[in-house]
């Protein structure tokens, strides 16, 4: 997956690239570099959607706090830094992504924006403006849902991703129950040999607003 990671236009003034791809920056436009060796590298669709949908919404973050549920390489937080955000913070289960993410913080001359924990929502306090999760299990996400809606700042908005379209349903009936509604869904295919136990070779992002 990672070798898919080439570049990515995140604004007029923003590109995000893999760390190996040769790229000329054009006058006034920043360029983020990131390493990954993650489950959701930058080059998954997953990871692909998250983004676009961060990207389309920067406008309404500027100076906020953002969190990055699963920071992996930490590329959410840091595309939300270099699109206004205050303060980013990122979260991981491993170690290994924890110094991989601080890494592209300090690589990327974020470090002061972007902090990064060892651990999961539960170490944190509230509240976040922009709260993002792209997470490889739709069981991983439902068990989310009431930490992310306790972490989330009146008006804030939510990113979501790691699902097939097919395990929609539940997730967005928990997420009607705690008061939140989906403002937009996409979708990104990935072509595998063999159907996936999802069913479905279509991932899904949604963001959500309460």
């Amino acid at each position: 997956m990672w070798g898919k990671f080439l570049l990515i236009r995140l604004s007029p003034g923003l590109v995000l690239k893999s760390f190996w791809r040769p790229y000329r920056a054009r006058p006034g436009e920043a360029v983020l570099t990131v390493r990954a060796r993650r489950a959701f590298p930058p080059g998954h669709p997953t990871t692909r959607l998250c983004l676009e949908l961060l990207a389309q919404a920067s406008a309404k973050f500027s100076g906020e706090r953002l969190l990055d549920v699963g920071c992996g390489s930490g590329i959410l937080a840091l595309a939300g830094a270099a699109l206004g955000a205050g303060l980013c913070v990122g979260v991981d289960l491993s170690w290994r992504a924890v110094l991989l993410s601080r890494e592209n913080a300090r690589a990327n001359h974020l470090a002061k924006v972007v902090q990064v924990a060892h651990g999961s929502t539960e170490c944190l306090r509230g509240p976040f403006q922009v709260l993002a999760a792209n997470l490889p299990a739709a069981a991983v996400q439902m068990a989310k849902v009431a930490e992310l809606t306790r972490l989330a700042a009146p008006g804030a908005i939510i990113i979501l991703s790691g699902f097939r379209d097919t395990q929609e349903e539940p997730l967005a009936q928990l997420y009607a129950e705690a008061g939140w509604s989906i403002n937009r869904r996409v979708y990104r295919d990935e072509w595998a040999i063999e159907l996936p136990p999802e069913k479905s070779f279509t991932w899904a992002a949604w963001l959500l607003e309460r």
